[in-house]
């Protein structure tokens, strides 16, 4: 069992929209409610994390850690344009008091895939106004909350769309065996997707309805493809907030976090493992490099031959994912990471959908020794995040996936703690 000294941030994270129920005014919420909707349940409740943050963040300290990782839903604080709800900013600087009193450190993340309804109404995440726009709610949120907080992320997996673009163009190769073997690489797409769409025009047409855009506009959601310019957009909202917190309170740690893999090269791979690799991570580097940490989020492995990335390899577990249990994985990609990005790494997301808490124990035992080892070769990892900390909704997945340290009997929303948390807890020097 790997052991971490008492400054290392040990701890489990959440985004808002996973748990807090009943965030209406996000664009998740529109997308749920549609006829042929690709989300197998509505997040109604949730786990309504919104009313119990104090009891959830009570039993991590409890447990012995001492960082949250925790998301604030824009569409809450601003639902519309030009108007700021007061009520809901407060909901927020509430919850870092609550950190604070336990002793918590609050690392917090100003957006986790989902967008106020007004901001899709207006072109979504194509919109070149998007910069902006993201730029003055993260102002907003520094105003608030800023002499609160030492780390913010600016955006979850800022890599996502472009990864749902390149695994889309993927499975859509529908020859013979190739056609199984594409469409066996969405189980390494690291969010709860169903891209599998008997006509995927039908959803999208309704979706660009809900939001009152006319088809063939698309409603260009956070979780959606991207074209090449929408890519280089979310870099830019990310330089634009973090200038603009920057300046409201010069002392936030802030930087951003990509969703990435331990890629495996088999042999005759070379060159298709480097293509992944740049269009995963390298190419957003220039945009980075003045960070003050990045956030690395990596769930499993990737191996790639000559034809690109291989199906889960025979023998090899999977997880209620779909993909291979790997835990292994963490350390291999902090250390790719780490060939290119010199500053600071912080874990913001690791961890395992498993029914079997025994398997989640060793998946975290395994996952921290691989990130220790990583340190003791010099690598600055400050951190490491655990996803996630309730049994959650899982995006179009539902509630079907348990990632959590808590389990939640939605029924009455009671938690009970999993023997995973006091482990994790565990984990840092006496």
């Amino acid at each position: 069992m790997a052991r971490f000294e008492k400054d290392f941030l040990i701890g489990s994270a959440v985004a808002a929209f996973q748990v807090e129920g009943n965030n209406m005014n996000s664009d998740t919420w529109v997308e749920e409610q549609l006829p042929h909707s690709e989300y197998e349940e509505r997040s109604m409740d949730a786990v309504d994390h919104y009313h119990h943050c104090e009891e959830d963040i009570r039993m991590m300290a409890e447990a012995g850690l001492n960082a949250f990782r925790f998301s604030i839903e824009w569409a809450r604080v601003q639902p519309a344009p030009d108007r700021w709800d007061e009520r809901e900013i407060q909901h927020y600087k509430d919850v870092i008091a609550c950190c604070e009193r336990y002793q918590i450190t609050p690392v917090v993340t100003m957006f986790h895939f989902t967008s106020p309804i007004w901001l899709i109404q207006k072109g979504g995440w194509e919109n070149p106004d998007v910069v902006s726009y993201f730029a003055a709610y993260c102002k907003k949120m520094a105003e608030e909350l800023g002499d609160h907080l030492t780390y913010v992320c600016t955006i979850n997996e800022a890599n996502m769309r472009m990864q749902i673009k390149e695994i889309l163009k993927e499975i859509s190769v529908k020859v013979g065996t190739e056609a199984r073997r594409r469409d066996e690489e969405k189980d390494t797409l690291q969010i709860g997707l169903n891209l599998d769409k008997p006509d995927p025009n039908l959803a999208e047409k309704e979706k660009s309805k809900a939001f009152g855009l006319t088809w063939p506009e698309h409603a260009n959601v956070f979780v959606s493809p991207c074209t090449d310019e929408g890519d280089l957009l979310v870099m830019k909202a990310h330089q634009a907030a973090k200038e603009a917190m920057l300046a409201v309170n010069p002392n936030l740690k802030i930087g951003i976090t990509l969703t990435v893999h331990d890629v495996q090269v088999v042999p005759g791979g070379e060159k298709k493992a480097a293509e992944e690799w740049d269009m995963e991570f390298l190419h957003y580097l220039p945009y980075l490099k003045d960070d003050d940490f990045i956030g690395v989020q990596c769930y499993t492995r990737r191996r790639v031959d000559k034809n690109g990335t291989m199906p889960p390899e025979k023998g090899v577990p999977l997880t209620q994912m779909g993909y291979e249990e790997w835990p292994e994985a963490i350390g291999g990609a902090v250390r790719r990471v780490a060939k290119s990005y010199h500053g600071n790494i912080l874990i913001t997301e690791n961890g395992i959908g498993t029914a079997d808490d025994r398997v989640r124990i060793r998946f975290i035992d395994k996952a921290t020794t691989s990130v220790k080892q990583c340190m003791e070769e010099g690598i600055p990892v400050k951190g490491y995040m655990y996803w996630s900390l309730l049994d959650n909704y899982e995006w179009q997945k539902g509630f079907s996936m348990t990632f959590g340290l808590i389990g939640v009997d939605r029924a009455a929303q009671t938690r009970h703690v999993k023997p995973s948390l006091a482990f994790l807890g565990s984990l840092h020097k006496r």
